[in-house]
């Protein structure tokens, strides 16, 4: 029996609590069997949670490799739209794959190569991508209809202090106080706005007192203090249309720990205020309190301490390898001046309902600073990595690969079937043709136009990003150029600027710094020279209470740069 792998994905996180990815598996079991197929168990790829709309998938980037491996000798899937809900992503994927000589088999789906079959794969493909877009678009109006007409049920869920009562026949869906929570929200809101204590010490207040969160299994955390007190809710007005998704501008520490694929490229950013659409609710606190807090918040952005801290080269940048926490700004004063250090969120006990959950110890902050920055500068001094590195992807990005091919053959099949339907109006003009087989025959080519265009548009909406990054590509060579001149004179924030541009992490543990960054470099090597060393060549003791980045010693990590798509 050949071998092969079996695909299937659910995007939705009901799909993921009902099970329902079990039902497509099950059915692709039953496919391989009829079809002749071996599939070992761990050759059956599930994601679960993930949107169709994008590549970056566990299973699929395994499915992937064992095509590239030349394991396998086809792939598996329910339908096609569960293999990409964008047709132009199914024509990528299948095309890598035959590459690989390995067929892409679908259950729901035609079986023979025919050119009408293939007609109808690609029809299917154009109308998922249309069914999805349709779909967002009918749930975002009548969301939004249901949200102006003062439905409740258009929210995600109740906050905290209410009880969300489901619809019935009688009643609508409404938010109802839960009392024991509404005093919580009542006291936070007069530590905060009488007695003027900060949100870190309202909530160490609640978890000295032992107060429940909503889910009970885990600790009040300053975030959800200061959202509490944002929230409109509770002076009776909940919110729809507070967020919109945008792509994802960090590497969060469940992402990294998942090796870094994400469910969903998207990230919750909120709107203005004036797009708020509100919905009344019984109000736990008074109109006047939630503006005094509100009143104290901006306050406190505009004067709080951290807006006048110098920034940092790499702040932001640095986690940890050892807990995949990352790592904040904290400083001590010493009788001569202010040390300010990185320190790992996961070293702080008061944060963990255990303790803390890794023992990594801080760094510190002006050490590491100039370490990285040190290493950047050699890289950029190495022009022969950076234009080798540039004109690999301006070949790849130039050539599209399968893309490109499959463009150019639409291309030239538009082409032909613009000149067939010329043809036809002309052989009519000239009483060369009855106006019934015109009729007759005209519909047919107009629909191939018709999907031929869709395709073609699907296809070009991918390879405008690759035309971004040609633009880019071909002025960074003069970038560098000037910014090798002027390394030295930079001020911290030209320097966080650059910095940010070249390096997307930075993994620091007690024996090494990984740098992640877009330009491949030799692993475990600094750019520009061997691995850095403790004086008189050795390798620095791990254990050494005095090694560098912890209180200044002479003593030396090694640096090792990766690129940003290694998980480090």
């Amino acid at each position: 029996m050949k071998p092969a792998a079996i695909y299937a994905r659910v995007s939705s996180n009901r799909q993921k609590e009902e099970h329902t990815i079990a039902s497509q598996t099950e059915a692709l079991r039953a496919f391989a069997l009829q079809q002749g197929f071996h599939v070992p168990d761990e050759w059956v790829f599930e994601d679960e949670g993930y949107s169709g709309a994008t590549l970056i998938r566990p299973g699929l980037e395994k499915i992937r490799d064992l095509a590239a491996e030349g394991q396998i000798d086809a792939v598996l899937v329910h339908s096609p739209d569960r293999l990409s809900r964008k047709y132009a992503y199914q024509v990528l994927l299948m095309e890598e794959l035959a590459r690989n000589n390995v067929q892409t088999l679908f259950v729901k789906a035609p079986q023979t190569a025919t050119p009408e079959d293939q007609l109808l794969l690609q029809f299917q493909g154009m109308i998922s991508e249309y069914e999805r877009a349709q779909i967002m678009e009918r749930s975002r109006r009548g969301k939004r209809h249901r949200a102006l007409q003062g439905v409740v049920n258009v929210l995600s869920g109740a906050p905290y202090g209410y009880q969300y009562i489901r619809k019935s026949e009688q009643t609508s869906a409404s938010y109802a106080i839960i009392e024991a929570e509404a005093a919580v929200v009542r006291m936070v809101y007069e530590r905060y706005t009488v007695r003027g204590l900060s949100i870190g010490a309202i909530t160490r207040l609640l978890n000295e007192q032992g107060v429940p969160t909503r889910k009970r299994i885990s600790r009040w955390e300053r975030s959800t203090v200061w959202a509490m007190l944002r929230n409109p809710a509770y002076k009776g007005t909940a919110c729809f249309n507070k967020t919109k998704s945008s792509k994802r501008q960090r590497i969060t520490r469940p992402i990294r720990l998942r090796g870094g694929f994400a469910s969903r490229d998207s990230a919750s950013h909120e709107r203005p205020r004036a797009e708020w659409i509100g919905i009344p609710v019984p109000p736990i606190i008074t109109e006047e309190t939630f503006a005094l807090a509100a009143e104290r918040l901006q306050d406190n952005k505009d004067h709080a301490p951290r807006r006048t801290v110098t920034p940092s080269v790499v702040q932001g940048l640095v986690s940890c390898r050892k807990c995949g926490y990352g790592l904040y700004r904290t400083s001590t004063r010493t009788t001569a001046r202010m040390i300010y250090y990185y320190r790992c969120l996961g070293s702080d006990a008061w944060r963990h309902l255990g303790g803390s959950v890794c023992d990594s110890k801080p760094v510190r902050q002006d050490l590491l600073d100039e370490l990285v920055w040190r290493e950047v500068v050699r890289l950029l001094e190495s022009p022969q990595l950076i234009q080798e590195e540039l004109e690999r992807r301006l070949a790849a990005a130039r050539n599209a690969g399968p893309a490109k091919r499959r463009e150019d053959t639409l291309q030239r099949e538009l082409a032909r079937v613009q000149k067939s339907a010329d043809r036809l109006m002309t052989a009519y003009q000239e009483d060369l043709l009855s106006l019934d087989d015109l009729r007759r025959r005209m519909p047919e080519l107009r629909k191939r136009e018709q999907a031929i265009g869709a395709e073609l548009d699907a296809i070009q909406s991918q390879l405008a990003d690759r035309a971004g990054y040609l633009r880019l590509a071909e002025t960074v060579t003069s970038f560098l150029a000037r910014l090798r001149t002027t390394a030295k004179t930079l001020d911290v924030s030209e320097r966080q600027r650059i910095v940010q541009l070249l390096v997307k992490e930075i993994l620091v543990s007690n024996d090494k710094i990984v740098i992640r960054h877009s330009i491949p470099a030799p692993t475990g090597t600094p750019i520009g020279g061997g691995p850095t060393s403790a004086p008189g060549g050795g390798r620095p003791p791990v254990d050494h209470p005095s090694y560098l980045l912890r209180k200044g010693s002479n003593l030396a990590l090694p640096i090792e740069h990766l690129p940003a798509s290694c998980a480090g």
